[in-house]
Order: C-alpha cells, then structure tokens, then sequence
C-alpha cells in the first residue's frame, strides 16, 4: 500500500489508556496473546506496541512516523528539537492529569533538599533527565540507572531515587518523602518532522 502510517502505541502503564482513546477516536484495536503488532480496524495504519522509552527515539530518527509517549521519556532521549508535538493528552496510568518525575528519600533521612545530596547515590530510570537537572543546580552525586523496583532500594542501596509518581502513594507507601520536582510530565502525540510534512500522514495522525 502506498500511503502507511507507522504509528506507535506505548507497552505498559499506558497501554490501556492510549487504547481507549483510540477507540474514542473511531480505531479499534486487538491485540492477540503476546504479539506486538495489534490488529486495527485501519489498513492505512501500521501499529506497533513499544515501551514508552523506546518511542521518542524512533520518530526522530523516522523508523516511525508518529508515536504515542510521555513528555518525560521525550526528554529523556533529548529529542524535544527533533519531533513535532501533534497533541498533548491529559491522561496517565491511573487517570487524568499530569505526573511529576521526583526526587524522594526515605522519611528518617536527614537530606531536605537537592543541594544535601552532594556526592550521595541515586538510583532512577530517566538517568539523563536527572543527570541534566543535577548538573543545572550544581549539584554532583552518582546517578545509576534503575531496572525497576526502584523505591525499594532507599535507604539499604542508595540514599535516594528521582521517579515518576501520579499521586505519591506508591512513595508514601514505603516511607519516602519528595524533596524535589524535577518536570511534570502527560502523554503526548509526536511525530517525525519529516513524516510531518507529508499531508496525507499529518491528517492521518490527527487523533
């Protein structure tokens, strides 16, 4: 087929959410057992299901067209010159509105502010974003990346972790504590500038 939309559609915390509004939006989408190509009611559109992280970094370098990801992995990948926003959503994993990338320690922790963790050990999945921000405030401390779990290793593995949290009960939950915001985040549209420039693909990505 001549004209194809390669769009894609996050794996995971936002899976659900993403769905729903593409149903909203007329598409219907199936995904059968473990497959990471859904079946959609659009032959024009080719989807394909990949981790948020993943998606920045393909619609600017034009393997995919557009995508669906958050304006924190966006940065994360430091691509925010090199897509196009289409559209902004205001939707997360457990509901609507924004999320916020954050610093935390634990509550019996003596550290109060960012400038306490000079030379301390962190411990995130956006280990970019938080080395950037450390940086801008002059602050130096190590910044390891996290496979997960990663409010479970305050204070026996690191003295604190930067995550992203909606409404702060999964930090509350396990006696930690924010000290500092480093973005908020919602979902967001994007897509590859040059697929951008195509008229039939910048319809097709109005969502």
């Amino acid at each position: 087929m001549e004209n194809r939309l390669r769009l894609g559609i996050p794996k995971g915390s936002l899976q659900e959410a993403t769905l729903r509004l593409m149903r909203m939006a007329g598409w219907e989408v199936q995904i059968e057992g473990r497959s990471h190509f859904p079946r959609i009611n659009d032959p024009e559109i080719q989807a394909i299901l990949l981790r948020a992280q993943e998606i920045p970094r393909y619609v600017a370098e034009g393997v995919l067209d557009a995508g669906i990801t958050g304006y924190d992995q966006i940065v994360e990948n430091g691509v925010e010159d090199q897509v196009v926003e289409v559209a902004e959503f205001v939707y997360s994993k457990q509901g609507l509105g924004k999320v916020r990338l954050v610093i935390a320690v634990h509550n019996d922790s003596p550290y109060q502010r960012v400038e306490d963790l000079e030379g301390k050990r962190i411990a995130t999945e956006l280990p970019n974003t938080v080395k950037k921000f450390l940086q801008q405030r002059g602050v130096n401390a190590r910044v390891e990346f996290s496979w997960g779990a990663t409010e479970a290793k305050v204070p026996e593995l690191v003295d604190a972790i930067a995550d992203v949290t909606e409404t702060g009960a999964t930090l509350r939950a396990n006696n930690l504590r924010i000290i500092e915001t480093i973005l908020e985040s919602t979902t967001r549209l994007i897509a590859n500038p040059k697929a951008w420039q195509d008229e039939w693909k910048q319809r097709k990505s109005a969502i």
